[in-house]
């Protein structure tokens, strides 16, 4: 007879199973390994798991009513303000100090922590999130001037449990390592998609008096596009490549580089 050695909650059990399926009975019978937490913190990047963990009926249902955020208590906070917004597929409400950035908005007051707070100075990238179909560095932005926008983050990319485009091609060039950046730079490539076929000009940008057309994005373009998202594993081709297959559609050779 076996022995269910490894404590998993209902819950827990049931993220596994839905995830993991191949994984779960040796999960069950050996308990938590170092390669099955590997596994799950790849899908969080990818920001599967967790729309799993809060509940995919929160973070994907298509209902458009206002959900207000608990108050936090009246000495907590100063110069308050409503801030009412679009964020994913719901309208959030929230109570917020009128110099609080959207990053804290989303993360302390909503509980959305895929972006992430890197060097709160609007220099790495890691906080990337998508403002009315533009790339913003969450840091640097108020959440009052959010008042009727819309606002996706890493949560927001996935639909019904199927991976956006970008986090597939992402996951398939192994585009992260510490996974640290990778939800900045999965919404900073997400935007970029939207620019290129705008026609949006950058630096590489020939003559920008030019009507805009469509861009089909180099690798000097890609570089220079995503230059504002460090990565500081070093992940630069891979990443470069994953844009390439998701702007293209087509089969993009992967980068493997391995030590002489």
């Amino acid at each position: 007879m076996k022995q269910n050695i490894s404590r998993l909650t209902p819950e827990e059990e049931k993220l596994f199973g839905d995830l993991m399926p191949e994984e779960l009975n040796e999960v069950l019978d050996s308990g938590l390994k170092r390669r099955h937490f590997l596994k799950l913190m790849g899908l969080a990047s990818a920001g599967l798991l967790v729309s799993h963990m809060v509940g995919a009926e929160q973070l994907f249902a298509r209902s458009m009513e206002i959900e207000e955020i608990p108050d936090l208590m009246p000495a907590a906070i100063e110069n308050g303000i409503n801030v009412s917004f679009k964020v994913n597929s719901s309208t959030k409400k929230v109570l917020v100090d009128s110099r609080m950035t959207l990053l804290d908005t989303l993360r302390e007051r909503i509980g959305l922590t895929g972006s992430k707070k890197g060097c709160d100075h609007g220099q790495c990238g890691a906080c990337t999130v998508i403002v009315d179909g533009n790339r913003v560095l969450s840091c640097l932005t108020l959440a009052a001037t959010c008042e009727g926008k819309s606002v996706i983050t890493i949560e927001g990319l996935a639909k019904e449990n199927e991976l956006n485009p970008m986090q597939q091609a992402f996951l398939k060039h192994d585009g992260f390592q510490c996974g640290f950046c990778t939800p900045g730079q999965i919404c900073s490539a997400v935007a970029l998609m939207k620019e290129a076929k705008e026609g949006q000009a950058s630096f590489l940008t020939k003559n920008i008096r030019d009507k805009p057309e469509a861009v089909l994005l180099s690798d000097d373009e890609i570089a220079e596009r995503m230059s504002g998202n460090i990565c500081r594993c070093g992940a630069y081709p891979n990443i470069v490549a994953a844009i390439k297959e998701a702007q293209t559609g087509k089969n993009i050779e992967q980068n493997w580089l391995f030590a002489d």
